[in-house]
Formats: C-alpha cells, structure tokens, sequence
C-alpha cells in the first residue's frame, strides 16, 4: 500500500492527466521531492528550498498541514494527500439603486 495523492487539475498534466497518483511513506516534503522523482516539474510548482509555497495548500487525510507540521507533517502507507492550489481573485458585487 502507498500514500495516494490527489493532483488539482492544473497539475495534471505533469501526471499524465491522472488524477491521483501513488507516493512513498515519509513527510510531506519527501513525498513531494519523491513525486518531482516520477513526475519532473512538479516539485517545483509545490515547493521551493523545502517549504511548500504559501499559495498551495496539502491536506492528509483532510487536515490542514499548516495545523500539523507543515513540511514534516508525516505520511503513511494508506493516507490520502490533497494537493489544493489557492484561489483568488473574485468580484464585489455591490447593489444598484
């Protein structure tokens, strides 16, 4: 069994159009460096000098790395990483009178 992770659309194309692929036990960094391994490019795009970039959230097994150990957040065999760009951006809608 490995670690599944769940890749947003943008990043799918570094995964062959897969939405989930499988990683190896560990940390958060090293599944990522691992994945930049099998996957070349996207390491890149998650993280920067080992620290997740501030505009890319992870998730294992649903809870927010920020209120765990970010980076050194460890993952198992059998745990499920989300990979969730942030969004921004939007539109104030104010009334008309």
């Amino acid at each position: 069994m490995a670690v599944k992770v769940k890749i947003p659309v943008p990043l799918q194309r570094l995964t062959q159009g897969k939405e989930e692929v499988e990683g190896e036990a560990g940390t958060v960094i090293s599944l990522i460096e691992s994945l930049d391994k099998k996957y070349p490019g996207i390491g890149e795009r998650i993280s920067e000098g080992g620290k997740i970039r501030r505009f890319v959230n992870i998730y294992v097994n649903e809870e927010d790395i920020r209120f765990l150990d970010n980076e050194q957040t460890p993952v198992k065999d059998g745990d499920v990483v989300s990979i969730v760009p942030a969004i921004a951006g939007g539109l104030i809608l104010r009334g008309r009178t």
